[in-house]
């Protein structure tokens, strides 16, 4: 499956007890840190999680359906949090009207089921819920509380439509206009539309209304997690300030552009990154990518990852919509349109996000997958056909 990506450093290599000049381009070991602010070079875990330790705001990266990518994020905040105890972990998945519940869960007072059908987790974030409930109950376990960081898909997609200024201010759950991107953030922003289906069409380039529009939505989702950050990071007591961590895609972080930028914008300079990346990854393009990164082992030749359909989907009071299908994905090849509500996947009726995520990621290479969806009133039979591992 596909979301739409959106998308973030001051470290020197010369302090954390660096080994050996740059490396070459394969130069990631599995297991190891790697300072990423001139190269790649290989780092002690301490000397980086120390000085991650001392800072007003930490952002720890994630691809969302990745398990070793969120079971490298509790090792990481295990760490941290036995050198700054007094913590709060915010979390690009839940969205700020749902604060409540996450307080109940720290209080003890709500089972998992719960905690997931009150936060409307199958609508609101959808990927599997248990690669995430490690990080919740190590937060409920260490009383540590948890920061809904997000909005209401509702505005972002408002402010995809008609812009930030179009939007009132009564709709914008509290959140203040945010910077303006860099011209490198905005070259990535450009790359992410162009993925769009409303890319296409001789007036969809760079100076667009719809790219504008596009700009505001993403930086507006930056720009909420980073007031809840920030409004976290400035609250004290008697233990002092607490040491915040932000849970989100790396998309968000990646060189700073994001959310980090508009930490900075308000106010917050003590700003860690950390990022995981596949040990396979040339070292090439890391300078600057983060202050730090973690060496994922990757995948054995033999394996493949998991198949992506290349669609954006949304929970309907109907069952599952498709917002959004990827250009030259497969959904796209298999003739599946935005607006499409899937009615069933191989003969099994789809009431929620994770079954068709699940019924997506269970098919084996060269196989196909009968669906069945909704349009204009209409049910229609497509074939998923999924190519043969290369």
């Amino acid at each position: 499956m596909a979301r739409s990506l959106p998308q973030s450093l001051a470290f020197a290599a010369a302090a954390l007890g660096v080994w050996g000049s740059a490396l070459a381009q394969n130069c990631l070991v599995p297991g190891k840190w790697f300072a990423a602010e001139a190269g790649a070079h290989q780092v002690k875990a301490n000397d980086v999680l120390a000085q991650m330790a001392q800072r007003q705001v930490v952002l720890l990266g994630e691809t969302h359906d990745d398990a070793d990518h969120h079971a490298w994020q509790l090792a990481t905040l295990g760490a941290l949090q036995l050198l700054r105890p007094r913590m709060v972990i915010g979390f690009e998945a839940f969205p700020r009207r749902v604060q409540p519940v996450l307080d109940k869960w720290i209080a003890g007072d709500l089972s998992e089921r719960q905690l997931l059908e009150q936060t409307d987790w199958e609508k609101v974030w959808g990927w599997p819920a248990d690669l995430y409930l490690p990080l919740f109950r190590f937060a409920r376990i260490n009383r540590i509380p948890i920061r809904a960081l997000n909005v209401d898909q509702a505005l972002i997609k408002a402010i995809s439509a008609k812009g930030w200024q179009a939007v009132p201010e009564s709709q914008k759950e509290g959140v203040t206009r945010p910077a303006a991107p860099s011209p490198t953030y905005l070259d990535d922003l450009f790359n992410v539309y162009k993925l769009h289906p409303e890319s296409d069409g001789p007036d969809k380039g760079r100076q667009s209304l719809s790219f504008l529009h596009f700009v505001d939505s993403q930086t507006t989702w930056d720009r909420a997690m980073a007031q809840g950050l920030a409004e976290a990071a400035r609250a004290s007591g008697d233990a002092g300030q607490p040491l915040v961590v932000g849970i989100m895609g790396s998309g968000h972080i990646r060189h700073g552009r994001g959310v980090a930028h508009q930490l900075r914008d308000l106010g917050i300079e003590s700003i860690g990154m950390l990022l995981p990346v596949a040990a396979s990854r040339d070292c090439a393009g890391l300078t600057g990518i983060a202050n730090a990164v973690f060496a994922v082992p990757s995948l054995p030749a033999s394996a493949s990852p998991p198949p992506r359909l290349g669609v954006r989907i949304e929970q309907t009071k109907d069952g599952v919509g498709i917002v959004e299908v990827v250009k030259g994905s497969l959904a796209e090849t298999t003739g599946l349109r935005a607006g499409d509500r899937i009615v069933s996947i191989a003969g099994t009726g789809i009431a929620r996000m994770s079954e068709v995520i699940r019924a997506v990621r269970a098919q084996p290479p060269g196989t196909w997958l009968p669906m069945r969806i909704r349009r204009d009133g209409l049910e229609i039979d497509l074939v998923v056909k999924f190519p043969l591992e290369r």
